[in-house]
């Protein structure tokens, strides 16, 4: 398993693939997130010095992704945690998360953020808690109900 950061046209297309895949597979649309324009605009927010797109690949494939983008001063959030359903028991959502974290700490942010769904992204939850993340108070509008947020202190 190879992990890299989209640069190039044809990764941050791959990344767009599995971007619209990760939206696919939830019950509820993205819209409120503005996610037709992240898409368009990819890598946007999430390219350096402040962001990263990341891509799990294996063998050739696009196995999975995760983003990081810079949310308030030395504050970022953690995006687009999705791997490819084959690819799934393979520990690569933890891989993912763990290099996604060590770039935030590389880039200077001192707590990352995210918002997950309680009721859909039980593993996800389970991942982020075994890797120190905390439940806090709201910190974005998100309509969906079940909406848990979590923070590190990187």
């Amino acid at each position: 398993m190879e992990l890299i950061q989209a640069a190039s046209p044809a990764h941050v297309a791959q990344a767009r693939e599995l971007f619209l895949e990760y939206a696919a597979s939830l019950a509820f649309s993205l819209c409120f997130q503005g996610f037709d324009e992240e898409l368009q605009t990819l890598p946007g927010a999430y390219a350096p010095p402040g962001g990263r797109l990341l891509l799990a690949h294996h063998a050739g494939q696009a196995a999975g992704c995760v983003a990081l983008r810079q949310f308030e001063n030395h504050i970022c959030e953690m995006k687009r945690l999705y791997v490819r359903p084959v690819f799934r028991g393979k520990s690569l959502g933890r891989m993912l998360v763990d290099r996604v974290i060590a770039e935030a700490r590389r880039i200077g942010y001192e707590r990352m953020r995210l918002d997950t769904i309680e009721s859909s992204m039980q593993d996800a939850i389970a991942l982020y808690r075994r890797r120190g993340f905390q439940e806090i108070p709201a910190y974005r509008e998100n309509p969906i109900a079940g909406t848990l947020y979590l923070e590190l202190v990187l």
